[in-house]
């Protein structure tokens, strides 16, 4: 089946881009396109949602009813195509935690059971797709995966990928315990270990600027919202660090933007890569709450101008992770569409 889109290109839906334009915009929306071609028409009402409906931008990562197609109403073929579409925008280190996490539900399942915790069901069919827009049109258009500690974000306008976050993952357990299936997992390990190895090199007079308070908050601070309200930026800044923690902070901010698929990590929020390029760390500021061990509450948040890193592991004994990456201003794609006038579009 061959389709032109909105500029003249003309693709194949095996991928095929004939015009040089974008790869990784045309393997998304061609696995979209493949996803959504394969839903009923029932399928389809829960599943594809205009791209300026609010729901868009409402995101959340605790258990709950949310919109979109659950993979508990697809078959298996529907399944396929809809990882097919997480894959498309990923690296494969994240779409591997983001399967990972998903199955996750049930070690938290398992565990809640034995401890006679009555919880939300944990059931790794309790993920939703939902797509905003048309792949094949000419205005924006964009998918979300979200459930339990997962909620991924891609905007796409013309050519670019105009937007790849909010993104987060969780993880509870943060390491399995002893004496369950698979017990030792950290899924999100690296972001925990870099940071707590960064804090650790810290002198008196830097662990002064960088600790904001002396515990961690309950939760990331941004917690949801649709627009990060952030304090003005805290603690250390990287211009204040030697030559090795400047490594290391770069190390724990590559651990986030290297979510998403190579041939993207410089779109979106990925334009602080170029600034590290260019610049380094100086003007990044890293600050703590908490202790400086494992297993010990603790926060971390790296913040430069409308990038936003938030890590908090405070819940169930400092063994519970909420994470994510934020990008002030273009979350959702808003600057960019903003900028077009694209916001303001009547539906």
């Amino acid at each position: 089946m061959t389709t032109h889109d909105h500029n003249g290109h003309e693709h194949d839906h095996n991928g095929q881009d004939h015009s040089g334009a974008s790869l990784a915009v045309n393997e998304m929306a061609t696995a979209c396109v493949k996803f959504v071609d394969s839903l009923s028409a029932d399928q389809k009402t829960k599943t594809i949602y205009h791209f300026n409906d609010g729901e868009r931008i409402f995101w959340y990562y605790p258990p709950m009813n949310r919109h979109g197609l659950p993979l508990r109403d697809m078959d298996e073929n529907q399944r396929t195509l809809a990882y097919a579409l997480m894959a498309s925008g990923l690296s494969e280190t994240a779409n591997t935690r983001a399967h990972q996490i998903i199955q996750h539900e049930l070690i938290l399942g398992s565990m809640e059971k034995t401890a006679g915790i009555r919880s939300f069901v944990r059931d790794p069919d309790l993920y939703y797709w939902t797509v905003f827009g048309d792949p094949l049109g000419s205005d924006p258009w964009g998918w979300r995966i979200e459930g339990h500690h997962i909620s991924i974000h891609m905007h796409i306008y013309g050519d670019d990928v105009i937007s790849t976050t909010p993104f987060f993952f969780g993880s509870n357990p943060a390491v399995v315990p002893d004496g369950l299936p698979n017990a030792g997992r950290s899924i999100l390990g690296n972001r925990e270990a870099l940071a707590l190895e960064l804090a650790n090199t810290l002198d008196s007079n830097q662990r002064s600027k960088a600790v904001i308070a002396e515990d961690a908050p309950w939760d990331i601070l941004s917690y949801n919202a649709s627009k990060v309200v952030i304090p003005k930026e805290q603690g250390l800044r990287g211009g204040q660090m030697n030559g090795t923690q400047k490594e290391m902070l770069t190390s724990l901010i590559t651990e986030y933007t290297s979510q998403v698929r190579d041939d993207i990590a410089d779109k979106g929020v990925g334009k602080v890569l170029n600034q590290i390029r260019e610049d380094g760390v100086e003007n990044f500021h890293f600050a703590w709450s908490g202790g400086m061990e494992n297993r010990k509450n603790h926060y971390y948040r790296i913040h430069s101008g409308d990038f936003v890193i938030e890590y908090d592991n405070r819940q169930n004994d400092a063994n519970h992770i909420h994470s994510v990456l934020r990008d002030v201003e273009n979350d959702f794609g808003l600057d960019v569409l903003r900028e077009h006038l694209l916001l303001f579009h009547v539906i």
